[in-house]
């Protein structure tokens, strides 16, 4: 997974620069509100990127701590201007399945699917006991995925995206193949890369493998390592999770002994 996100990080930004991360963040902390996490202010996020959501994060107050499997990731989001900042984000290379900070947070996200690139039983609960051991009682975590009864409602289909700054062109082919015995889609990316200034044409070929997850398997993970399911939410609305919801957002409290 790291070297997938290695090739992509150059042109990472410029293919989501039409995603609304200060609209994602604001709905995030809404539920942070709602649920009482607002008794401190550090924050781990689980899969970083750039550092756009946890640019973000910082400007609201929150000491952020980034991880991110990606070195090329954690450098562009090191090396990203902040301002209006009162901490700046601190970002390490790491997997998410098993790093150990030594510390603990009020809060922990996991955003843009992160939680969906843990193919396995294994590493799902992996991933969940790193939050648990980073968490401090009655803390909460978010995270978003890929949903079940959405995607085999509405399944993956080819799509075309094409993006353009003043440097590059870049146009991303995904074909989605669905394994649904597995639970899991192999997202086939190709990418091709114009410089405008020398139209030299570069390709990056991919294979995203993700997996679509349901609320018990989840439940039963979660319940392995300390941590309960408060709600899930279609994400960026207040409605709950249903047949016609491809992104769930789980909000989940790990128990207070």
């Amino acid at each position: 997974m790291s070297r997938i996100f290695d090739a992509y990080a150059a042109y990472y930004d410029l293919l989501y620069q039409d995603k609304d991360y200060e609209a994602e963040a604001n709905f995030v902390r809404g539920l942070l509100s709602k649920y009482s996490a607002e008794m401190g202010n550090k924050l781990l996020e689980l899969g970083c990127g750039t550092g756009r959501h946890a640019e973000i994060f910082s400007r609201m107050g929150y000491a952020v701590h980034g991880i991110d499997l990606s070195e090329a990731m954690v450098n562009a989001a090191g090396s990203r201007k902040y301002s209006d900042c009162l901490v700046e984000p601190i970002y390490t290379v790491g997997d998410v399945r098993s790093i150990r900070l030594e510390k603990l947070f009020n809060v922990v996200i996991s955003l843009f699917h992160v939680a969906s690139y843990q193919t396995s039983n294994l590493d799902l609960k992996n991933m969940f006991l790193t939050v648990a051991e980073h968490l401090h009682p009655g803390g909460i975590f978010i995270f978003d995925c890929w949903y079940g009864p959405g995607v085999l409602t509405d399944l993956p289909k080819n799509r075309v995206k094409k993006m353009i700054s003043e440097e590059f062109e870049v146009t991303r082919i995904a074909n989605p193949t669905i394994y649904p015995n597995s639970n899991l889609v192999d997202v086939g990316f190709n990418v091709e890369v114009v410089e405008k200034a020398t139209r030299k044409v570069s390709h990056i070929a991919e294979i995203h493998k993700m997996r679509y997850l349901f609320k018990p398997e989840i439940d039963y993970l979660l319940g392995e390592v300390g941590l309960r399911c408060i709600e899930v939410l279609e994400w960026m609305t207040d409605r709950q999770a249903g047949l016609e919801t491809w992104t769930a957002v789980f909000v989940i409290k790990k128990e207070d002994f």
